[in-house]
């Protein structure tokens, strides 16, 4: 489920997907309530008027709320079951407040009714909707059948109404359930993306320490047996115990130096094929061949943030690389088209942490927008 503070709220496309999927539904809302008003505006009796209008109102105030709901998936449940037994209630409160409206001259409840025909895919499944279709269309005839109106007139501006707003609505709300279920697979392949980058340095690490720490803590139990016996070899073995210590720990930092220090063009290949995968269009031009290993990694590392960011926080269409060396100075340019307000800028703790990782090394990280276009440039002195 998404949480309105997660991924609507970062991805500006989506937000106005369902905006635009909001107005389009409550237009159509809007339009099948002009036609029973017709009913309110043609009732000679003021009275019945008044309580017709009543009943419309509540009814379209109920369904506005429903096809909100339907178009906010992190909306509360409570508040979801809220709304549709508020519409359930305004449509039986329609029946003897608007039923009578006009009774002969138009047929007020019908369009009501077939609105509430149009809603149901909306609400439950398909065979459900079927249901409260059939259940609707019993009401309109006896509607009919008590006011004394045309029964084939109610039944065809309900069913033939209805099953047409219905066809509309649900094709609508279906497109946006599709937009959403897009969005949540994209973000998911970037957290199984990082997932599996953890694991891949967590098991590093586990064979590194794994044979040393066992070593040492029976060379350590060793020196401890020995110590009341023998101590000049206990102090042997508690010697050794301190050179595997150091041993492990320099291999630690190899390894975790080996995690920075990634291969340049394997990073790009593994950036690029991420993002193509997550449906961006993504350019790379090819890095120069004599960038010094120490460069390489340095500029591996900032791409590796920066095609997280570009996962995580944007929805980007298309995403631009290139890495250029100019005398003694490589750099580095990575553009996208998914700018966001809640997106990263240059106060965010990675790029931060890149910048000031690079400023240690003699380079530099600026970040700049220009209306949707991000774009991270990277610079970092070729040692001669």
């Amino acid at each position: 489920m998404l949480s309105e503070a997660g991924t609507p709220r970062a991805d500006r496309r989506l937000r106005r997907a369902r905006q635009a999927t909001l107005l389009s539904l409550v237009t159509g809302v809007w339009a099948s309530v002009l036609l029973p008003a017709v009913g309110v505006t043609r009732e000679p009796d003021a009275r019945r008027a008044a309580l017709g209008a009543v009943g419309v109102l509540a009814f379209v105030i109920a369904q506005t709320a429903v096809l909100y709901a339907a178009v906010t998936p992190w909306l509360d449940p409570r508040w979801r079951r809220r709304a549709h037994l508020g519409l359930a209630g305004a449509a039986v409160l329609t029946v003897p407040l608007v039923g009578p409206v006009a009774a002969g001259a138009w047929p007020t409840w019908a369009w009501l009714g077939a609105a509430l025909i149009g809603m149901a895919p909306l609400l439950v499944r398909w065979r459900a909707a079927l249901a409260v279709a059939a259940a609707v269309l019993l009401v309109s005839v006896a509607v009919a059948g008590w006011t004394g109106a045309s029964v084939v007139r109610h039944l065809v501006v309900t069913a033939g109404i209805g099953v047409a707003v219905a066809a509309v609505n649900g094709f609508q709300v279906w497109f946006w359930d599709l937009l959403v279920d897009a969005r949540q697979g994209q973000a998911a392949q970037a957290r199984l993306a990082a997932a599996e980058e953890r694991l891949r340095f967590a098991r590093d690490v586990h064979d590194v320490l794994g044979h040393s720490l066992t070593v040492i803590a029976l060379k350590a139990e060793l020196a401890a047996r020995l110590a009341p016996v023998d101590p000049e070899r206990a102090g042997r073995e508690a010697a050794e115990v301190q050179r595997l210590a150091a041993s492990a720990l320099t291999e630690v930092r190899e390894t975790v130096h080996g995690y920075h220090a990634v291969d340049l063009d394997d990073q790009l290949a593994a950036v690029a094929g991420v993002l193509r995968s997550c449906g961006v269009r993504c350019t790379v031009s090819p890095p120069p061949v004599d960038l010094p290993q120490p460069v390489a990694s340095e500029l591996a590392a900032v791409l590796r943030e920066a095609g997280t960011n570009v996962l995580r926080h944007s929805r980007a269409g298309w995403c631009r690389i290139r890495i250029d060396r100019e005398k003694d100075m490589a750099r580095m340019t990575i553009a996208n088209d998914g700018a966001d307000d809640g997106g990263p800028d240059a106060h965010s703790h990675g790029l931060r942490g890149l910048a000031d990782r690079l400023a240690a090394a003699g380079g530099a990280l600026r970040v700049h927008r220009q209306d949707a276009v991000f774009t991270v440039e990277v610079t970092v002195p070729v040692p001669s």
